[in-house]
């Protein structure tokens, strides 16, 4: 069955909203880690649970701002010999 117009201009609307709200979330999980928290943590937070699904979270830890902020962070870990292995 063929998509009429209509139906290709909302579903490219539907994608262009899940990507921005995918955005506001990569910026709300690189804030948390920038303050200190763990991303396992911060993945269980309602704040993302509420706005994307398990395969989005998936999806959005490919983000490079997200990757390099976990790179900072076990950087920073290492320089202050805080690992949190045991907490």
């Amino acid at each position: 069955m063929a998509e009429t117009l209509a139906d290709r201009i909302r579903i490219l609307l539907e994608d262009m909203s899940v990507d921005a709200v995918e955005q506001v979330v990569v910026d709300y999980v690189v804030r948390e880690l920038h303050n200190g928290r763990r991303l396992n943590e911060i993945l269980h937070d309602p704040y993302v649970r509420n706005r994307l699904s398990e395969e989005r979270v998936a999806k959005m830890l490919d983000d490079p701002s997200i990757a390099e902020a976990v790179d900072q962070a076990v950087h920073e870990s290492f320089e202050k010999r805080e690992f949190g292995f045991g907490d």
